[in-house]
C-alpha cells in the first residue's frame, strides 16, 4: 500500500510540473493589465508604470517564472492583489465551503442515478429503462448556471420556500466553530441545530443544481456495470440454486458492479469541484470557485496559479484515493508501480 502511494506521487510529478509551467505562461497571456487594474481609472501611464515596478512585472518573463519556482517549493503560492493576503491562506480557507457544496452534490447525484441506473439495468429496454436514462440525460442537458437560476427563480423569488442565496448562512445566523471547516457538520458538533439546518437549506439549491451534470454519467455506468454483472455466470447460477432475487441483486450483483463506478467518482467528483464556478457566483457561495473568478477578472496572476496548482494537486489524491477505495471494494485489484 505504502509503495503504492509513493509510485503514484511520484508518476504524477511530471504532470504537476507541467500544471505549473502551462498555467504560468497561460495566466500571463491573460488580456488585461493587473498594474493599470490596480492603478485605479484615473491613473496616468508614470503610475501605472510605477505600479508595475512594484509588483515586479516589469522584469522578463523567465526570471518571473524563476521566482515563482523558488516560492512554490518553499511552498509559498505568492500574495493576491485583491485580498492582500498569501493566496494559499485564502485557498485553505475558502476550500471548505466548496468541498462541503461538492461532496453534497456528488452524494445527492449518488442517492438518484445509483437507483435509477440499477432499476434500468434489471428492466433492460422496458419502458423503465427508457424513462430512467431518458430522465438523468434531460437533466445534464441543460448547463448548470441555468438551472441554478431557474431554482433561484421558482423556490426563492416566486414561492419563498428557499433561504435567499447569499452565500452558506443567512447573515444573522453565528458561524460554528472551524472543527472542519463545514458548517453542517461543524454545527451538528457542538449541538446547534439550528445552523445545521439553516446550512442545509443553504445547501439545497446549489447541490441540486450541480449534481445535475453528474446524474447521467453515474446512471449510465451503473447500468452498464450491472448489465454486465447480471449476464455473468456466477450470477446464472445463483438463480439457479433459488437464491432470493433481492440477495442476487444486492449482495452479488451490485459489490461486483461498483468498481467502475468508484472508478469515475473521483474524476466526477474532481471535474464538480473545478466546475462549480458558476455556481458560487449564482448563490454567492465563498469557495474557491468565486474566488478563481475574480483572480481572472483582475489578472491576479498568484490567485489564479494557485487555485490551478491546488486542483491539479487535489486531482492527484482523488485519483489516489480511488486507488485505495477499489482496493478495499475489490481484493483482487493490485497496481504495481
Amino acid at each position: 500500500m505504502i509503495r503504492m502511494i509513493g509510485g503514484r506521487f511520484i508518476s504524477a510529478i511530471p504532470s504537476m510540473i507541467g500544471v505549473v509551467i502551462i498555467t504560468f505562461l497561460i495566466s500571463h497571456t491573460l488580456p488585461g493589465d493587473p498594474a493599470a487594474y490596480f492603478a485605479g481609472p484615473s491613473a496616468t501611464p508614470e503610475s501605472i508604470a510605477e505600479t508595475r515596478a512594484e509588483l515586479g512585472f516589469d522584469r522578463p518573463l523567465p526570471v518571473q517564472f524563476l521566482s515563482y519556482i523558488v516560492d512554490l517549493v518553499q511552498g509559498d503560492l505568492g500574495r493576491s492583489l485583491n485580498s492582500g493576503q498569501p493566496v494559499l491562506d485564502d485557498l485553505v480557507k475558502r476550500l471548505p465551503a466548496s468541498m462541503e457544496l461538492t461532496l453534497f452534490a456528488l452524494l445527492l447525484a449518488i442517492a438518484v442515478a445509483v437507483p435509477l441506473g440499477l432499476c434500468a439495468a434489471v428492466n433492460p429496454g422496458s419502458w423503465i429503462d427508457h424513462l430512467c436514462r431518458g430522465t438523468v440525460t434531460a437533466a445534464a442537458a441543460f448547463p448548470s448556471f441555468f438551472v441554478a437560476l431557474l431554482l433561484v427563480f421558482i423556490f426563492y423569488s416566486q414561492l419563498g420556500w428557499a433561504p435567499a442565496p447569499v452565500g452558506r448562512l443567512e447573515i444573522f445566523l453565528p458561524i460554528p466553530p472551524g472543527i472542519t471547516g463545514f458548517y453542517t457538520i461543524d454545527a451538528a458538533i457542538v449541538g446547534d441545530w439550528e445552523v445545521v439546518r439553516a446550512a442545509l437549506g443553504q445547501l439545497i439549491l446549489p447541490a441540486i443544481s450541480l449534481s445535475l451534470f453528474a446524474m447521467a454519467p453515474l446512471a449510465r455506468m451503473t447500468r452498464a456495470s450491472m448489465l454486465g454483472v447480471l449476464s455473468s455466470e456466477f450470477i446464472t447460477t445463483a438463480r439457479a440454486k433459488g437464491l432470493p432475487a433481492r440477495k442476487i441483486l444486492m449482495t452479488y450483483g451490485l459489490r461486483n458492479a461498483l468498481l467502475p463506478v468508484v472508478n469515475i467518482l473521483g474524476m466526477i467528483f474532481s471535474f464538480l469541484l473545478g466546475a462549480n464556478v458558476l455556481i458560487e457566483q449564482v448563490f454567492g457561495w465563498p469557495g474557491v470557485g468565486s474566488y478563481a473568478v475574480t483572480a481572472v477578472i483582475t489578472s491576479d496572476y498568484a490567485a489564479i496559479q494557485g487555485f490551478v496548482v491546488m486542483m491539479a494537486f487535489l486531482y492527484v489524491l482523488l485519483n489516489l484515493l480511488v486507488d485505495v477505495v477499489n482496493m478495499v471494494v475489490d481484493p483482487r485489484v493490485r497496481y504495481d508501480n
